[in-house]
């Protein structure tokens, strides 16, 4: 209801920093780890990535909401942000195309927000301060009961949520006369990956997270993706054991973002809890296998431990790092066809430079 929309709302960080704000989307109360994504364009993409399952999503772009919501701009059945923080909140939109407005969006799915919040002061404290958690709530103005609340909110390390994004059953995506068949793990994968591979002759078959690789196995696919996801990888036991299986057949095996993190544990290759992650459309990376830099979609909150990875050469190669900051952007398991990459080559939204890992996963599938 457009009334909801002014209603005071507070922002409750776990250091008890408090924010003012305004209500956004339905009246109500939600928690998570809080991050920010500095992307400019792209906010319904970012609202249904399954990857910021349990999160509470800091827009940094001042508008959000101005261009409308569109049906079919998702990267999933529906929103998977715990909330959403901005400043300015746009209900009207100047996008034709638009099939209605964000607040009637978050109305229809239930989506609790805040507005009119100083994002820049926010960013530059989580930036300080590292990732933490949250509470937002438009109903609830007594401190005492909002902190209660916040302790509710599990930690994200040590969290499993790849499961709780996973699809429930197997399901095909693309040609069915395609000649390539691709088995996909779903630890939340986003559609537009599914888009690249159908795009390059692939006929898909999508598994839920816990699926047996014997099981998978029988469909006889000529490569294995292990998808983005939301969580800790580290508590995905049964999803490195699957990684581990594929590269003892030596199959084709490729992943992105949390599939790159699960392929390097799959070879011992720890992961660590970052201090506030990587999330936005602008990430410089360079490819040391070329030589060229791109620049990159990404969204995570762990990362590889790069020093284990220096301990470990006769096994595993670094194909990419962060511009930025040195991190492990990609690997290559030696001797195998196993590859991974830490950001989103299909951005959606973001730069399509990367694209071309699509292309080298077909062409390994072609050759085995």
């Amino acid at each position: 209801m457009k009334e909801n929309i002014g209603k005071p709302a507070l922002l409750l960080l776990e250091d008890g920093t408090l924010f003012r704000g305004h209500a956004a989307g339905k009246i109500g109360t939600t928690g998570g780890e809080i991050c920010f994504n500095t992307g400019m364009t792209g906010y319904q993409e970012i609202f249904t990535d399954p990857s910021y399952y349990g999160q509470l999503m800091v827009m940094t772009n001042v508008h959000i909401g101005n261009y409308g919501i569109k049906n079919n701009e998702t990267e999933s059945g529906n929103i998977k942000i715990a909330g959403l923080i901005c400043r300015n909140y746009n209900v009207p939109y100047s996008r034709q195309l638009a099939d209605h407005s964000i607040q009637d969006y978050f109305e229809e799915q239930s989506l609790v927000g805040i507005c009119d919040i100083d994002t820049r002061a926010l960013v530059r404290h989580i930036r300080s301060k590292g990732a933490m958690n949250a509470v937002i709530s438009s109903e609830i103005t007594d401190l005492d009961e909002l902190k209660a609340k916040l302790a509710e909110v599990p930690q994200m390390s040590g969290l499993e949520l790849a499961s709780r994004v996973s699809t429930d059953k197997p399901y095909f995506f693309g040609d069915e006369n395609a000649p390539l068949r691709l088995a996909v793990m779903d630890y939340g994968v986003k559609n537009n990956i599914l888009n690249c591979f159908a795009e390059r002759g692939c006929y898909i078959q999508v598994f839920p997270a816990k699926t047996p690789f014997s099981e998978v196995k029988l469909w006889n696919p000529h490569g294995f993706f292990l998808s983005n996801g939301p969580g800790d990888p580290a508590s995905m036991d049964y999803a490195v054991s699957f990684a581990k299986e594929v590269i003892a057949e030596n199959a084709p095996l490729f992943g992105i973002c949390l599939g790159h993190q699960l392929l390097a544990l799959s070879v011992e290759i720890p992961t660590y809890k970052m201090h506030h992650g990587h999330r936005g459309l602008n990430h410089p990376v360079k490819n040391l296998q070329t030589g060229r830099s791109e620049i990159t979609s990404q969204n995570h909150g762990f990362g590889v431990d790069a020093g284990a990875i220096e301990a470990n050469t006769d096994r595993v190669e670094i194909t990419h790092i962060n511009l930025n900051d040195h991190t492990i952007e990609g690997i290559k398991v030696k001797n195998k066809n196993a590859f991974s990459v830490q950001y989103h080559p299909e951005a959606s939204p973001g730069p399509h430079d990367a694209r071309y890992l699509f292309d080298q996963f077909v062409e390994l599938m072609q050759r085995n």
